[in-house]
């Protein structure tokens, strides 16, 4: 039974969104079933993984008889292509033993190979057929979101991206609010490094919380969607418990003044081909 207060955000399509979800990012497929059943168990609504994480098969077992989970998967930058992408994607429904997604993501634009408007043309008719009940794009540019929308008329519901204090984004954020996108932050931990900042560890002190819970609070109370990944159920109930407290305003700000110029730790987008 859904808990009534788990926050959800309203996509443009009209569906909600559950604002906190489980990543499946580097975990195995042999091990993917008990951590995503342990997610479940936990609370987490929204799993999220990816063709080329190779754990679709697992995560599909984990996840089990829930109907109601929020399931995301993403096809992958070699399956692009109008003929490719509605292929791929039979292959992921397969491995999840699903019928449908609930939504289904371009994971990178390559925008040297040009595919993605294809890819994003099938996408919106696997919409249609129902396969995938709401569609979206990761590490897009505002250019390519702009093409989608100008060349399709179909606007992605949401845009996953590389978003932590170190790497906050607010320009490509304030394109997404204009355009009616939810943003969902993808390493919103800036892969354990952020946790080690003084200012964090203040914050955790005074809170009585961990410091990967304050982090994912931040995101929550700007409005974002996030997806931290973690293995052990220890670490699961501590992701899980930023949906407990509230952080201070003055404690916003001080992590929104973590952000950096140089705080991308994953690749460019315009550098993934």
């Amino acid at each position: 039974m859904r808990d009534e207060n788990y926050p959800t955000l309203t996509m443009n399509d009209d569906r909600q969104i559950p604002q906190l979800g489980f990543g499946t990012y580097q975990i195995e497929d042999d091990d993917a079933a008990e951590a995503v059943s342990t997610a479940i168990d936990v609370g987490y609504w929204l799993i999220d993984t990816a063709a080329v994480y190779q754990n679709e098969r697992g995560v599909g077992e984990g996840i089990g008889d829930w109907s109601d989970i929020f399931l995301t998967t993403k096809i992958w930058n070699e399956s692009q292509g109008y003929e490719r992408t509605k292929s791929a994607f039979s292959k992921c429904l397969a491995r999840l033993d699903r019928d449908y997604v609930d939504m289904l993501l371009i994971h990178w634009p390559c925008p040297e190979n040009d595919k993605f408007v294809e890819t994003w043309k099938a996408m919106i008719e696997l919409r249609d057929e129902g396969k995938a009940k709401s569609i979206g794009v990761s590490n897009f540019r505002e250019q390519d979101l702009k093409r989608l929308i100008d060349e399709t008329g179909v606007t992605p519901a949401l845009n996953q991206i590389e978003l932590h204090p170190s790497f906050q984004q607010r320009e490509l954020r304030k394109v997404h609010d204009d355009l009616g996108i939810i943003t969902q932050s993808w390493s919103p931990l800036g892969q354990g490094d952020t946790m080690n900042n003084d200012a964090i560890k203040s914050i955790a002190d005074e809170t009585g919380q961990n410091a990967a819970a304050v982090v994912i609070r931040w995101h929550i109370q700007h409005g974002l969607a996030v997806i931290p990944k973690a293995s052990s159920r220890e670490h699961i109930e501590a992701n899980f418990s930023a949906l407990k407290f509230e952080l201070t305003d003055d404690q916003m700000a001080k992590i929104d003044a973590l952000d950096s110029a140089d705080g991308r730790i994953g690749p460019k987008p315009s550098e993934v081909n």
